[in-house]
């Protein structure tokens, strides 16, 4: 079976996105790290499939991705949208944030993956 979760060949680029993470990245890291959203371990720039999501919950098999300026052009919607339907192939969630909602809402980014992302082990429940 060939491995498709953090292969070696992809460790440099992995290793270069989180030197060089936008200031909505690292707002949202400082949330996700730590098992500090509802208990789950979260991983940054992980790679699946030579694809680097911004961030990654192996065992609820969820990313999560910041999407500035950039991600508004044609051609990036279009890589976008055909590399989230394969790693949705592969049971992979998706869940997608613009760097305005990290800047200018950071609650409701909280508050909607509270809603999206499902209890832990040993979590009561959300209320």
């Amino acid at each position: 079976m060939t491995k498709i979760y953090n292969r070696t060949k992809d460790k440099e680029k992995r290793k270069l996105l989180r030197q060089n993470m936008t200031d909505a990245e690292k707002i949202m890291w400082n949330i996700l790290r730590k098992r500090q959203l509802f208990n789950h371990r979260f991983r940054r720039q992980y790679s699946i499939r030579g694809f680097v999501v911004d961030f990654y919950c192996p065992q609820i098999k969820t990313a999560i991705e910041i999407d500035g300026d950039y991600h508004l052009e044609t051609d990036a919607k279009i890589y976008d949208k055909e590399r989230q339907k394969l790693l949705e192939s592969l049971g992979i969630n998706f869940i997608r944030f613009s760097n305005d909602d990290v800047f200018c809402n950071i609650s409701k980014v909280i508050n909607r993956l509270k809603v999206l992302l499902p209890l832990s082990k040993g979590e009561k429940k959300r209320g």
